[in-house]
Order: structure tokens, then C-alpha cells, then sequence
């Protein structure tokens, strides 16, 4: 019998926590014999200084396939769901929002996927029960990793995801920092599916979710998964040496010509677009020599053989 590891990250949820577990046992735990599955339920606390792990202690008495993880501080929910991908021990793994703003039955839908044949299956938002300005930014986050970085990005973007055991061990050995996990799963390029749904109203607790966690994570996303803005400032820096050269040539043939008749004008105009070409095109090889060292660092496999074999440098 197959096993599913339901991860669960844990941030200030502690209100959140047993009608999260009710929910799932009705719609998700209680269902999954008829697909054959056994499960692990994996709660991963973030360093929360609420009574959040004191519940989840509770909650472990009612079932024995809880199993219950606590960070020493809070490290953020990417990082506390890759440490619940390195403790599980499911043949697949789904991460599931605490704050049961994603319907759990989804998790059946992303099985079903799962069960087709596809190694990952992603969550993607179709709508949001939620304010315009928090709406507008995450699909402007996801339009901007579309274009820019990561061309199969869903466009409502997606937070919740199955994978199975061959993508987990996949990310579990990059082990990266300041990265986007989602993006990861996106850039190992294995067979996908997506299930649609809706994200709810949070009706408990307050988001901890803040704008400074978000910019952090499209920064992050943006420099991981692009060089975007290192060619960017290469393509600055070419057109400002050609504007510099054409530049030099207009402002000397007016000088010729007694267009300009400042003393020591011509020269100090063309020294400081000369030097600022010069500038701009020597910040762009510095920053191609700076992204390929930073991708070089990185413990990203090359390549991916898709029968499970992980090869690196």
C-alpha cells in the first residue's frame, strides 16, 4: 500500500489547528482507503510563539500518524516545508495550508491527477475570496515570473502542490537558500498536471503573511530563476557605450562647426559620457561573471534523469 505524507507548516495557526485536523479527517483522511493509501500527517511548527504547538501535541494523542516537527525559530514556510520533504516518508507528498483557506478535498483532486501518471501536481488559484490589492499583487508576482523567469508559471500562481518521491529527494538535495520552493518544483520540469480551485477567506487568526515576506520572495524568485536583470544592465551598459560613441561624434563635429564655443565644454562633456558608457558596460560583464558564479554555486543538479538517477558535478 502507497502512503501520502500531508505536510502541514505551522505559523501563529494555533485557532486554526483542530478545525484544520476535523476537516482533513472528514474529507481527506477517512476517504483515502478507498484509493489505497495510507498516510503520515507531518505538522512542521515555524518557530511560532503562540500556543500553536501545544495543540498539535494535543492533537497527536487522537491520531498516531501525526507526526510533529518544531523549528528553533521561525526560518519561513519554504524552509519549514523542505524540512518536512526530508522527514517524510510517504511515496508522495502534499503540502496543505493551516489556515484552511484551501478547500481539503482538493487534495483528493490533486491524487487523482497524481494517479494519471503525472510526478507533480500543482494547486493553481482560478479566483481568490480575497481584497483587491492582495489579489492584484499576487497575479502581478505571477505574470512577472512568467515573462521573466519561469515560462510554465500558472497564471494565478499556485502555493500548494503533490509531488512525488523522485521530485522530493529532487529538492531535498539542492537544499538552497533564499529561493522559491514552488519555483523549484516548477524548474525540475517533470511531468505536471494542475487542479483549479478557489482560495478561501481566512475566517481565523491573522495572516502572518506580511508585505516585507511577499517582496522578499519575488526578489528571491526573480534572482533564482532569471538573469533578467543582470542582462538588463549588460544591455544598458552596450547601449550606453554606442550612445556615448555617437554622442562623442555629434558634440565634436559641432565643436569644428563653432555650434559650441565654451571653453572647455566639449571636453568635459565628452570625458563624462565616455566614462559613463565605460561604466555602465563594465557593470554588465561584472554582473555576467557574478550570476554564473552564483549559478555555479548552487547545489542544483545540471541535469535530471527522469528515472529517478540524480547526477551532479
Amino acid at each position: 500500500m502507497k502512503k501520502i505524507s500531508i505536510i502541514v507548516p505551522v505559523y501563529y495557526n494555533e485557532e486554526n489547528l483542530l478545525p484544520l485536523y476535523t476537516d482533513l479527517k472528514e474529507k481527506v483522511l477517512d476517504v483515502l482507503p478507498k484509493y489505497e493509501l495510507d498516510y503520515e500527517l507531518i505538522f512542521v511548527d515555524d518557530g511560532s510563539k503562540d500556543k500553536s504547538y501545544s495543540v498539535l501535541q494535543n492533537l497527536s494523542k487522537l491520531d498516531n500518524k501525526i507526526v510533529l516537527y518544531k523549528l528553533s525559530r521561525n526560518f519561513g514556510e519554504h524552509a519549514a516545508l523542505l524540512a518536512g520533504l526530508s522527514k517524510c516518508t510517504g511515496n508522495f507528498a502534499v503540502r496543505k495550508a493551516a489556515d484552511l483557506q484551501e478547500p481539503s478535498e482538493l487534495i483528493i483532486s490533486m491524487i487523482e491527477k497524481y494517479n494519471e501518471g503525472n510526478n507533480v501536481v500543482i494547486a493553481t488559484r482560478a479566483d481568490r475570496d480575497e481584497p483587491f490589492i492582495q489579489k492584484t499583487l499576487s497575479n502581478c508576482y505571477a505574470t512577472i515570473m512568467q515573462k521573466l523567469a519561469l515560462h510554465d508559471m500558472p497564471k494565478g500562481g499556485f502555493d500548494s502542490f503533490l509531488i512525488d518521491r523522485q521530485v522530493i529527494d529532487v529538492l531535498v538535495n539542492m537544499q538552497e537558500k533564499n529561493t522559491s520552493l514552488m519555483s523549484q518544483i516548477l524548474w525540475s520540469g517533470f511531468k505536471t498536471a494542475s487542479v483549479p480551485y478557489t482560495r478561501l477567506k481566512r475566517k481565523a487568526g491573522k495572516s502572518r503573511w506580511t508585505f516585507s515576506k511577499k517582496f522578499k520572495l519575488a526578489i528571491d524568485s526573480l534572482l533564482s530563476f532569471s538573469y533578467f536583470p543582470i542582462r538588463f544592465i549588460s544591455s544598458v551598459g552596450i547601449l550606453s557605450c554606442l550612445a556615448s560613441i555617437i554622442a562623442c561624434i555629434v558634440i565634436i563635429c559641432m565643436k569644428v562647426n563653432g555650434v559650441i564655443d565654451v571653453e572647455g565644454y566639449t571636453s568635459i562633456i565628452l570625458l563624462v559620457i565616455f566614462c559613463f558608457g565605460v561604466i555602465m558596460l563594465s557593470l554588465g560583464i561584472l554582473g555576467e561573471y557574478l550570476w554564473r558564479t552564483f549559478d555555479a554555486t548552487r547545489k542544483r543538479p545540471p541535469f535530471i534523469i527522469e528515472n529517478g538517477d540524480v547526477y551532479k558535478d
